[in-house]
């Protein structure tokens, strides 16, 4: 089953062809990074309007033949061998998510093909049964590309994901643990109840002056020091809580600054990424012993953290970098493994979408 997906939650534009739920074909991307970097993060409205510039090249981009570049988006020849087509419906920005949702529709209507709704947050979960066939963005005529990587299976060869599994998505505006008991079955275990762990990465990055793409920054500029920050919320629950991190970052950093030749960001760099990644390894560790889970799963831009994948005491299954921030093949994953169609007259963007299964 050839699936074409739409991906344009928050301020990325995606566009991918994948086969089975697994195999890809094109993946496309555009993002407005540099930006929203002028701006210190994303603004709504800038991020809408960028997606409306951007939506039909990234369309034209992952719908165009290898073999004929010249092929039109209103050729009946380019929607020959869809089977279906997959968007994001929620959560995210409404504006942003409009810009998919109606391509989506449109097309549908269009082409006469089955529209299939998705949530943003669960499909990051199966980006992790994306095989070698994905392609690096940037590189998307050529699934052969030596750049292609795979899930990894860290510290082990074994790559096959067995279940029961326990899933923990991470990102920007979510922190999420699942129970998976096969492919298709899901149930929701426990989330953030404020800050997600990319937002307080975000943040305190911002407070460090490390500027727009906190996470990153943070885990670049790490270096171990003398701070001691808490460790949210590490009780027997599931839920998540990095608001009081983000508080005690503030706090600590303005009596460091208060003396003389103080520059302490490295130090406070590498607590705040000791402190939440010891929070997400202790209670994913925990859920995975409670329930018997043969497989970890890790997904979500937080993911391509490389503090948080080595900090795992036991072997993990992590997609590749490009996979784990927002992109329109995981779309395309989920749509094939527990989506199902709507009529496209009934699908509608639904920003604040529930993440609770």
């Amino acid at each position: 089953m050839r699936i074409l997906a739409i991906e344009t939650s928050f301020d990325e534009t995606a566009a991918a062809i994948v086969d089975d739920g697994t195999k890809v074909v094109t993946n496309v991307i555009a993002t407005s990074k540099e930006m929203h970097e002028k701006y210190g993060g994303v603004v709504p409205e800038i991020a809408a309007r960028q997606q409306l510039q951007s939506m039909i090249p990234v369309l034209t981009e992952a719908l165009l033949s290898s073999k004929n570049n010249t092929v039109l988006l209103n050729s009946n020849k380019v929607f020959a061998s869809i089977d279906a087509i997959a968007v994001t419906i929620g959560p995210g920005l409404i504006g942003s998510l409009l810009v998919g949702v109606e391509t989506a529709k449109t097309l549908a209507f269009v082409t006469k093909k089955p529209l299939i709704p998705v949530n943003h947050v669960l499909a990051h979960m199966y980006a992790n049964f994306i095989d070698s066939s994905f392609v690096i963005p940037g590189v998307t005529r050529n699934p052969s590309s030596s750049n292609a990587g795979s899930p990894a299976w860290a510290g082990d060869d074994k790559k096959e994901i067995q279940f029961p599994a326990i899933s923990l998505v991470v990102s920007g505006a979510h922190t999420e643990l699942y129970f998976m008991k096969n492919i298709k079955d899901l149930q929701w275990l426990g989330g953030t109840l404020d800050d997600a762990a990319g937002e307080c990465f975000d943040k305190t990055a911002r407070l460090l002056g490390f500027g727009y793409g906190g996470g990153v920054a943070i885990e670049k500029a790490a270096a171990r020091g003398n701070i001691k920050l808490p460790r949210p919320m590490m009780d027997e629950s599931f839920d998540f809580s990095f608001s009081g991190l983000k508080t005690a970052v503030m706090r600590e950093w303005k009596k460091h600054l208060a003396l003389a030749g103080s520059n302490p960001a490295n130090a406070f760099a590498y607590e705040i990424q000791e402190a939440i990644t010891d929070v997400l390894v202790e209670k994913t560790i925990r859920a995975a012993k409670k329930f018997n889970a043969k497989s970890i799963l890790l997904s979500g831009g937080v993911a391509a953290n490389t503090r948080l994948r080595e900090k795992f005491p036991v072997a993990i299954h992590v997609p590749p970098p490009a996979l784990c921030t927002d992109n329109a093949v995981m779309i395309a994953a989920v749509a094939y493994f527990r989506g199902n169609p709507v009529d496209w007259h009934e699908i509608t963007a639904i920003p604040d979408l529930s993440v609770k299964y």
